[in-house]
């Protein structure tokens, strides 16, 4: 049974909105967060379409309630799992399992370079949702990949995550945080 809410996090490029699109097909996900003005394309592949959570973005990493239910029209449980998307959940992960002892956490992990050259190819700096300016230019995107990425892989140590491969791409790793 999946709980009330999963922090889904993965490098800008990491392919992690793929995943998580894969991942809301089930209908026990709350998909009341897809609107229009949140939906990005880009050629052949499927772009963006759920709220993200981050500096500079729709919403904050702000990790109160009030905040993580904002980009959805339905909050209630009966709604399904909220699958709460941010790049920047790995600065927060600690306070994130202390304030929320039942709430999941999955990581998307993809090397450094494989994901900055997605996110590039994607659209980069002229991605319309969602908002890339914290990243500030590509080398400071490419530090802030590094950084999360390690940050990832070091909260999967910690608690001796099981890593699977992506079915489809090789270099893309998942993980799920369980309490």
């Amino acid at each position: 049974m999946l709980p009330a809410m999963i922090f889904f996090t993965g490098v800008p490029g990491s392919r992690w909105s793929g995943i998580a699109q894969e991942i809301k097909q089930n209908p026990s996900y709350n998909k009341t967060d897809r609107t229009p003005n949140r939906k990005y394309f880009h050629s052949e592949y499927s772009g963006h379409f759920d709220a993200y959570f981050g500096t500079g973005m729709e919403f904050n990493c702000n990790l109160d309630q009030a905040n993580l239910n904002r980009p959805f029209s339905d909050w209630s449980t009966s709604a399904g799992c909220k699958l709460l998307m941010s790049h920047e959940w790995p600065y927060h992960f600690d306070e994130i399992t202390q304030r929320y002892t039942d709430a999941w956490i999955q990581l998307v992990y993809r090397p450094n370079l494989a994901s900055f050259l997605w996110w590039k190819q994607a659209g980069g700096f002229n991605i319309t949702y969602p908002n890339y300016d914290w990243y500030k230019d590509e080398e400071t995107m490419m530090k802030r990949i590094e950084e999360q990425n390690h940050l990832i892989l070091e909260f999967g140590q910690k608690h001796k995550l099981k890593w699977t491969q992506h079915e489809i791409h090789s270099d893309i790793f998942l993980a799920t945080y369980k309490p």
